[in-house]
């Protein structure tokens, strides 16, 4: 959203917006209770939209106010910005103006661009493979193509969301232990459950047999991964066509895509048995979004809470849209989830700049941190370690680090912020990474941004490893 003291010109926007709900600009006009000749001067941006106005259109149309900014779709304005830095364009610096410009008028435009640039990148690897790393390399498509599908749908799946609700009602989850009450469940289909020994295990955390109807657990997992796996064979069992419904409305149309759905809404499933919705929603706002409380009420972990914090974007009762990153000691993401206007590159890693790094240093304990995109939006960032599976001396159990955050305009809502003095408090300023970042002078820059040209001073070393051409 455009900050204080700045005019909001949201022209394109609710032509575009007016244009998708079939209404005519006098139809909106009554439905907003403004004149028609307002809605006409701020579709050809001859007025600025007011506070009023967004509020009125938020009550409307039960949509985010943010949709409504310059960067309606973040994640397509950093991958279309990415895409025009590859050198095969040969393309000067593309002014910011330019590329908002395009993404105004033109999104469909934009995003084509991406997909062609995307494929020229997969077959110019093809060329030059000679050990097999292009299989590697697409494997990693079907993740990508139902990351999309889940930011499409604001990271919220409404038909297994209401299923799984009425599931947890129907099985008292509100007043009986989890765990015994999955249990129960399970056993009413004859399944029954053990923990074994590691060893046993041969290096699985979970395997269900349906032959002799046997869930089997890991003596190295935790009480809430047990919980959250008995959740996600409950929803393989009761629900698998209602999950065959949603992937076939998603149109995946390669088995690996498909697959990987499966699991994943399992998994979504099974989380919003543990936190039904409602009850979860009244929590997180009646406890500002305290994950680590929320993890023992609820007999989840960290990092499940933190997952479905995330996913809280139902109609009419909508959390805080939440951004979630996980990362390895390394640096490597293994999963992201945008929401709001918070931007991922699609490849590579994250700024080291970011507070979700630091957190390796201070393990289990919460850190919070301001950042700023290059576009200049704000936001709270708030990460914390977790450890996913009980260690032996043999095999340190892995630890990851939890990136959650969202825009500062929801900051009163969340307990993290109570610490942080904004006024005064100058943010840390972030890119999507090192190659797509053009910040000089940065002693964290790793490499050099991908369309510029390096500024190499025998004669002088910085702080900073690469220095480049601005």
């Amino acid at each position: 959203m455009t900050r204080r003291g700045e005019k909001l010109f949201i022209g394109a926007r609710l032509r575009v917006l007016r244009q998708s709900l079939g209404v005519t600009q006098a139809q909106m006009a009554a439905q907003l209770d403004v004149s028609a000749s307002y809605i006409t001067l701020i579709e050809a941006d001859q007025r600025p939209a007011s506070a009023a106005l967004l509020m009125r259109l938020a009550q409307v149309y039960d949509m985010n106010i943010q949709e409504l900014s310059p960067g309606m779709n973040p994640q397509l304005s950093a991958e279309f910005e990415a895409a025009l830095k590859d050198p095969a364009l040969e393309l000067d610096r593309v002014p910011k103006s330019e590329i908002d410009a395009v993404l105004q008028a033109s999104p469909k435009i934009a995003q084509a661009l991406v997909r062609i640039q995307s494929r020229f990148a997969e077959l110019l690897a093809q060329s030059h493979d000679t050990s097999g790393s292009l299989a590697e390399a697409q494997a990693t498509r079907p993740p990508e193509r139902l990351h999309d599908w889940l930011f499409a749908q604001s990271n919220y799946v409404d038909a297994l969301d209401k299923a799984a609700e009425s599931l947890a009602q129907e099985m008292r989850l509100h007043r009986s232990e989890p765990q015994p009450a999955l249990t129960d469940r399970l056993k009413s289909h004859g399944i029954r459950t053990r923990i074994l020994p590691a060893e046993v295990m041969a290096g699985s955390l979970r395997r269900y047999d349906p032959h002799g109807k046997v869930l089997m657990f890991s003596e190295l997992m935790t009480e809430s991964s047990c919980r959250f796996q008995a959740g996600v064979l409950i929803a393989r069992l009761e629900y698998e066509d209602l999950i065959e419904e949603t992937i076939r409305r998603a149109r995946f149309e390669d088995k690996d895509t498909q697959t990987l759905a499966r699991v994943t809404l399992a998994n979504y499933f099974a989380a919003a048995i543990l936190m039904p919705y409602g009850r979860f929603l009244e929590a997180c706002e009646k406890e500002r979004y305290d994950i680590e409380l929320l993890s023992h009420r609820f007999g989840a972990s960290y990092e499940q809470v933190a997952h479905r914090m995330r996913t809280l974007q139902r109609n009419g009762a909508k959390g805080v849209p939440f951004f979630f990153v996980r990362i390895d000691r390394a640096g490597n993401v293994s999963k992201r989830f945008s929401a709001g206007r918070f931007p991922f590159s699609r490849y590579g890693g994250t700024c080291p700049q970011w507070n979700i790094h630091s957190a390796f240093e201070t393990p289990d304990q919460v850190q919070t941190q301001v950042v700023r995109l290059p576009e200049g939006g704000q936001y709270i960032s708030i990460a914390r370690t977790v450890t996913r599976a009980r260690g032996t001396h043999g095999a340190r159990a892995q630890r990851l680090a939890i990136g959650l955050g969202c825009d500062v305009t929801y900051v009163p809502r969340l307990v993290y912020a109570d610490p942080i003095n904004f006024e005064g408090k100058e943010p840390v300023n972030i890119g999507l990474n090192c190659y797509l970042c053009e910040q000089q002078n940065c002693p964290s820059r790793a490499h050099a941004p991908i369309n510029r040209k390096l500024a190499i001073n025998e004669r002088e070393r910085s702080l900073a490893l690469f220095a480049f051409e601005g």
